[in-house]
């Protein structure tokens, strides 16, 4: 095991059809980190997920982005944390939470996979849930409305900025737990508005 590498992973759904709706605030992050470390996720041959690495020589951040559709997230987690011989509190997993408000960040250190299929399937399939992980609140579904269609769903124009800011703020906290650890990203995230 490289004590230098941490995996910072963001949850969505792969495709045009899904980009920039409400589970795929994990995405939105990993875009944020992308143009942050000035690398480009990129997939490669038989892997179920985009990657790219960047290191200050010290340690090394590997950024990711599971291709297998948010229900089998675990899929990709695992074998990415295989690969790089890494334990599950050296992987930070990014996702919208319907139990937050719009907007809201929180950072935790670990514990179950609440509503999310997507941290159900990596907690399944991995077997653990000392996952540190940033949940982005996407607010639950409006009453009578499905929760499918809300969470594929798009913001609304008044939402925008809101989700803006949530994805500047916990791309802020995932490079801070890289750095410093998860009691930091937990104190800047709780320093934050919102």
């Amino acid at each position: 095991m490289e004590k230098d590498i941490y995996l910072i992973v963001g949850l969505g759904n792969p495709g045009d059809k899904y980009a920039h709706t409400r589970h795929n605030a994990g995405f939105e992050v990993t875009d944020l980190l992308e143009a942050k470390l000035g690398v480009k996720l990129r997939k490669k041959m038989l892997q179920p997920w985009a990657e790219a690495e960047w290191t200050d020589g010290k340690k090394k951040i590997v950024l990711c982005r599971p291709l297998t559709f948010m229900n089998n997230s675990g899929q990709a987690v695992k074998r990415l944390m295989d690969r790089y011989r890494v334990p599950p509190e050296r992987v930070m997993i990014i996702y919208d939470d319907i139990d937050l408000p719009p907007g809201r960040v929180r950072v935790r250190a670990g514990g179950g996979p609440g509503t999310h299929n997507g941290m159900r399937s990596i907690v399944g399939e991995t077997e653990t849930q000392a996952f540190p992980r940033i949940r982005v609140g996407t607010g639950d579904r409006p009453q009578g409305e499905d929760l499918v269609n809300w969470v594929l769903g798009h913001y609304s124009a008044e939402e925008k900025p809101r989700m803006e800011e949530a994805f500047r703020t916990a791309a802020e906290c995932a490079m801070e737990w890289a750095d410093k650890g998860t009691d930091a990203a937990m104190r800047l995230c709780g320093a934050r508005k919102g």
